[in-house]
């Protein structure tokens, strides 16, 4: 694949990258440098990109596998997704307050569970999902069915309607 090309793949799907960097990184400047890393090494690798799947799952792949060791080389600390969000307003409402609640559930999944939300609530299916992590299927629904529980009793924790 030529330099061009990739550029403009990269620039086609590059919300992918965007997500993947808000979802792990806090900082303006973290997310930039993962943002800056994921593309080095999706252009490193786009020889392994062989067509089979779409290149936007072969990005999400490639995305992911960076941000999640991207901070085992000790480079930085991961994201919690509840910082993105705003306090509590003085005026409740039930919904905002139930995202908040899911968010903050979300921030204490593991980094390969998070992914598997992440990919979730794109409407990905569960093979795409298996595609993008390298799980079979199977492995996909079970963990998605622990990380529903999960997220219902840690949500239960957060969220309080009559506060």
């Amino acid at each position: 694949m030529q330099e061009k090309e990739f550029v403009e793949l990269l620039n086609k799907h590059q919300n992918i990258v965007h997500k993947i960097c808000n979802v792990y990184m806090d900082e303006p400047a973290d997310k930039e440098d993962l943002f800056q890393e994921i593309t080095l090494q999706a252009w490193k690798a786009i020889n392994n990109f062989r067509g089979d799947a779409q290149f936007s799952t072969w990005l999400y792949r490639v995305a992911l596998n960076t941000a999640i060791t991207y901070f085992k080389k000790g480079k930085k600390q991961s994201t919690t997704l509840t910082e993105h969000f705003p306090e509590r307003t003085e005026e409740f409402n039930p919904i905002e307050e139930q995202v908040q609640a899911m968010y903050k559930a979300i921030s204490h999944l593991s980094k390969i569970d998070k992914a598997l939300v992440m990919l979730y609530l794109d409407d990905y299916s569960y093979k795409e999902m298996g595609e993008v992590l390298g799980m079979t299927v199977t492995n996909v629904g079970v963990k998605m069915n622990r990380i529903k529980t999960k997220l219902k009793e840690e949500t239960a924790k957060y969220y309080h309607p009559t506060n």
